[in-house]
């Protein structure tokens, strides 16, 4: 089959790769739609040692699978294979299962290929009425719903989303809907005009010298960002991490101490939710995509995502 494979060194389209073969308990999934994010790009220079198929955002349509009633429904899937069967499993901890595989991450291929295969208890069913184009970011808006199942936010709270890339815009979109106080620092005008135009308050980074907050999101992708994070976040504050770093962030631990800073990490979601605000309208994605390419041209995909201010890039796999 035709795949985007990264082997320790560079990214190559192969048209030999082999289709997955698949295991008890998992699906064959045909893939219609993928998403490149910036974990993807991570991967490219070096973050995690992954070798295999990247990929990792996407919606297809089942074609094996044990649980017949899957056959031919459109599908979304969880990233994490867990084992089920270990202490952290059993404590109700799968994404941190210590035997997992991740999709286009860790030890399994993943979504820029034709085919995949994933545990059926990974995957949830798409409503009929949630097109392709929509349906893909389900993986990215749970990863942002992450952040409420993790960090009570009081409607009188002021809150800070640090980045304007595809992350911090969704992101800000989940937080918009608690009512709290909230502003959006970025770069780029542009981005932070499409929530500028869904009632979001927003700011340029090099106007948010008196900025402070309660809480604060850093999605920057940038290790400067845990700084800035830093110097508007209030003594006993909340800093929640959504960027991944290839490489290793300066931090002032002291600070984090005498500031009684609570510092939380944050990345997979819960997906059901993600389908309903995608579902009701309640989250924009359509203003994220900045350009859409068949799988064949992937590599020319993965250099127009790597480009400066570029949202959203799919692949179609056609």
């Amino acid at each position: 089959m035709l795949a985007l494979v990264y082997d320790g060194e560079k990214l190559q389209l192969r048209d030999d790769h082999p289709r997955p073969v698949l295991p008890p308990g998992e699906a064959l999934v045909r893939v219609r739609l993928a998403g490149i994010c910036n974990t993807d790009l991570e991967i490219v220079r070096g973050y995690m040692g992954f070798r295999g198929v990247l990929g990792h955002e996407f919606v297809g349509v089942v074609e094996e699978a044990e649980d017949h009633a899957l056959i031919g429904r459109r599908v979304v899937g969880e990233i994490n294979a867990y084992c089920g069967e270990c202490p952290t499993c059993r404590a109700g901890r799968p994404t941190h299962c210590p035997n997992r595989t991740t999709l286009g991450i860790w030890g399994r291929d993943g979504a820029f290929a034709e085919y995949l295969t994933l545990p059926i208890r990974n995957l949830h069913t798409v409503p009929d009425d949630v097109p392709d184009e929509v349906a893909v970011f389900t993986e990215p808006l749970a990863a942002a719903l992450e952040i409420l199942e993790q960090v009570h936010l009081r409607p009188t709270d002021r809150v800070v989303v640090l980045g304007d890339g595809k992350l911090g815009l969704l992101v800000a979109q989940v937080l918009a809907l608690t009512g709290g106080d909230l502003t959006v620092v970025g770069h780029h005008r542009g981005k932070l005009d499409i929530l500028a135009r869904r009632g979001i308050p927003t700011v340029l980074e090099s106007e948010a010298e008196e900025l402070t907050a309660d809480v604060v999101v850093e999605c920057t992708g940038r290790p400067e960002g845990f700084a800035a994070a830093r110097r508007i976040l209030r003594p006993r504050g909340t800093l929640v991490l959504k960027s991944t770093y290839h490489g290793q962030v300066e931090a002032d631990l002291t600070g984090l101490v005498v500031d009684e800073i609570t510092l939380v990490g944050s990345r997979c979601g819960p997906f059901p939710p993600a389908l309903r605000l995608l579902q009701r309208g309640l989250v924009d994605v359509r203003p994220l995509v900045s350009a859409v390419y068949p799988l064949a041209r992937g590599l020319e995909a993965f250099a127009r995502a790597a480009e400066l201010g570029v949202l959203k890039v799919l692949l179609e796999m056609g």
